[in-house]
Order: C-alpha cells, then structure tokens, then sequence
C-alpha cells in the first residue's frame, strides 16, 4: 500500500491557504467540514497520512475539489461515518 504523496501536498496547501483564513484553528490541526449541515471539526494534521482519511479526502476531490470557501476541508460523508472514523484513528 504506498502513500498518495502528490494529493497529500495538494491538501496541505489548500489547508495552509484555509488556515490563514480559520486563525482559530491550532497548530497542528485542520478544520473540517461535515455532514449535511456542515459541522466544523478539528483534527489533527497527522490524520493525513492515514490511508481511512486518504479515502475521505479523495472523495472529497472528486465532489468538490480544493477550493473552500468555508476555511477549511469539507468531507462528503455523514458526521456518524466521519466519527466513527476518526474515532478508529485515535485508537492506533
């Protein structure tokens, strides 16, 4: 299973562009937009690397590419499926 470097750069400089626009995030972590009604999470910038978010932020490509104009990455999925996620990722 290899890394997607080049989308991963791709994110990073879209959230660091975000980043600029959302101050109140924390160093280290990006905000993220969920769910039919667009709720903000923070998560860690290392969830990047994991290939379960790697899924996530390639749909989220597809569907909206790397312009937001919500300061901040949105994820095309449900809050439960983005929960449960994450929650699987805090527990590595």
């Amino acid at each position: 299973m290899g890394f997607r470097l080049p989308g991963i750069k791709k994110v990073l400089f879209a959230a660091n562009q975000a980043s600029s626009k959302a101050a109140d995030a924390p160093k280290g972590y990006l905000a993220v937009y969920v769910g039919e009604k667009m709720k903000r999470f923070m998560i860690p910038v290392s969830y990047l690397n994991q290939p379960s978010f790697q899924d996530l932020l390639s749909q989220a490509e597809e569907e909206f590419g790397y312009e937001h104009f919500m300061g901040g990455l949105t994820i095309p999925c449900s809050e439960d499926v983005f929960q449960h996620i994450t929650a699987c990722l805090n527990g590595q």
